[in-house]
């Protein structure tokens, strides 16, 4: 059996100018982390490389920035401060390819920080709610740190690791970070109910976290036969599968399973995927493959954005030259949605934000970044209706993302569009 060390003599064996990996989301090691940041008078220049993690990032607080450097793949909030600190990078890069940055050993990794779940009696370990670039890490690492928590629930699919194939142990019994959405409100679900509107029974769904996707998922309860096949999904599938609506007998691959990269909800959702067949969990190279994705046929694609031009070009990692998430999985499931016979590439979002200022624009605002381009694009959605773009022309795009602004700014946006180009 494993033998167990202290999170202080864990993180011993990371050294100055080492690169350290942080396994993603929900599965965050926050034990390790924290023993890892307390060391930052030891440490100089080492580089953490995430994705979004929950929970806090003490490592990234810049009176650290001697000790340590956030190379970010998807940047959360917790280290969003870190761009403008001058302590963190963002390395653009699909969430399919993430993996491949440490197999192709592009990126070479000297420590990777996991979070599993206790081993069996034939000493596996479960990765758990967070699989993503984690296997290639420890594959690629020197050294694999791994915390082995009681509530950690044991997931089916790639994530199974041998304790053989870890090299320090720590033993915690902590609940995983929660994340609860508030109930979607009046605009989101006129949102939700024109999504809705386009998926028809037997499709496979992408969709994120959010109060739209809830909006939308809360609309399908009379559906039948869909399936999932999603970098992620939270606690509102839970109720659809429990009442057969998500049940993947119709998917191209995986069928009869719900396929994820990772997981983030509440209690109840960890500990309905614990031990759960229906649920199976492999790395983002293969869940993100737009040549799997496409295999699903009526693939939909449900993503959003910050802004939108009226030529149809999609900003959604940035806000203006403020660097603000990442590329993501948006442009992996838009591409592999527009392929699959008869799927659906959606991007949905509210009409303007929260102070009033029109989402759909006549250009982008400059250095703002094109994730999703205006030859992917196919259905943008606002609560004012639907625009199917794909296979129109530059004006009819015009006037179709006009007619779902904002009432308020319908004129302004078409009249700048039109003094744009003739200048």
């Amino acid at each position: 059996m494993y033998k167990a060390v202290s999170a202080e003599d864990a993180v011993k064996v990371i050294k100055s100018n080492d690169r350290v990996y942080i396994q993603a989301a929900a599965a965050v090691p926050q034990v390790l982390i924290n023993a890892m940041a307390a060391r930052h008078e030891e440490l100089s220049n080492v580089e953490i490389c995430q994705l979004h993690t929950e929970g806090e990032a003490p490592y990234a607080n810049p009176e650290f920035k001697d000790s340590f450097h956030i190379n970010s793949f998807f940047i959360g909030k917790n280290v969003r401060h870190t761009l403008k600190a001058g302590n963190g990078s963002y390395t653009p890069v699909f969430l399919s390819e993430v993996p491949l940055l440490f197999k192709r050993n592009i990126i070479d990794l000297d420590v990777v920080l996991i979070h599993v779940s206790v081993p069996d009696k034939h000493g596996y370990c479960s990765l758990g709610v967070s699989i993503e670039a984690s296997l290639a890490a420890i594959d690629n690492a020197t050294y694999v740190i791994a915390q082995v928590n009681k509530q950690m629930p044991r997931t089916h699919g790639d994530g199974i690791i041998h304790i053989s194939e870890i090299d320090l142990f720590v033993e915690c019994d902590e609940p995983l970070p929660v994340h609860l959405m508030p109930e979607p409100t009046e605009l989101e679900n006129k949102i939700g109910d024109y999504v809705a509107s386009l998926i028809e029974d037997k499709s496979t769904l992408q969709m994120g976290i959010g109060t739209i996707p809830n909006a939308v998922l809360s609309r399908l309860t009379n559906h039948k036969n869909l399936g999932l096949h999603t970098e992620m999904f939270s606690d509102g599938v839970i109720d659809l599968i429990l009442k057969d609506v998500i049940n993947s007998n119709y998917k191209g691959v995986n069928k009869g399973r719900a396929l994820a990269t990772f997981l983030m909800g509440s209690k109840r959702l960890y500990d309905y995927v614990d031990d759960n067949p229906f649920v199976e969990m492999r790395e983002s190279d293969y869940v993100n493959d737009v040549s799997i994705i496409k295999q699903n046929p009526k693939m939909v694609s449900i993503n959003s954005a910050i802004e939108v031009d009226l030529t149809g070009q999609v900003c959604a990692d940035s806000i203006g030259t403020r660097l603000y998430s990442g590329v993501g999985g948006q442009m992996d499931f838009i591409r592999g949605a527009s392929l699959s016979e008869g799927g659906k590439a959606i991007i949905a979002l509210p009409s303007v934000t929260k102070t009033g200022i029109s989402r759909i624009v006549p250009s982008l605002k400059p250095g703002a970044g094109v994730v999703t381009t205006r030859a992917h694009v196919h259905y943008i959605i606002t609560e004012y209706g639907i625009a199917n773009l794909y296979g129109k022309t530059i004006k009819e795009r015009v006037k179709a993302l006009v007619k779902i602004a904002h009432p308020d700014h319908r004129e302004t946006i078409d009249k700048e569009y039109f003094n744009l180009i003739k200048s």
